[in-house]
């Protein structure tokens, strides 16, 4: 029995086979975060960007979540990761991720689950 595929489906299986051709085990493994969207919210907000920039040191997070929403062009992009606590925002650059990372980023879809490692 044939099976057609609808676009969106082709475009899907494209893209986890692109994965699977740079190494990359699209289903993960154990991402081990430090920290959850409300706790985040709740030990950075108050801070400015140049406090935060001051404590970048000791800002150094890991978190994991489906991307809710995604958007920008170019060389850098932004994302809402929602995690069971709640929703938190990234934000990718290329040159601090190099360009292997970022052409992954570049191909992730909205309802993707990803780990995202960085500074607040």
């Amino acid at each position: 029995m044939s099976e057609e595929l609808n676009d969106q489906m082709q475009v899907r299986r494209q893209k986890l086979q692109e994965l699977y051709d740079l190494g990359i085990d699209p289903f993960g493994k154990r991402f081990d975060r430090t920290a959850e969207a409300d706790q985040l919210h709740h030990d950075w907000d108050a801070f400015t960007k140049d406090e935060l920039h001051d404590k970048e040191e000791e800002s150094q997070v890991v978190i994991a979540g489906r991307i809710m929403t995604k958007r920008g062009k170019g060389k850098a992009g932004f994302a809402h990761v929602q995690d069971l606590s709640g929703e938190i925002q990234v934000y990718v650059r290329k040159d601090q991720v190099g360009e292997d990372q970022f052409a992954i980023w570049n191909s992730s879809d909205l309802g993707d689950i990803v780990g995202v490692d960085g500074v607040m």
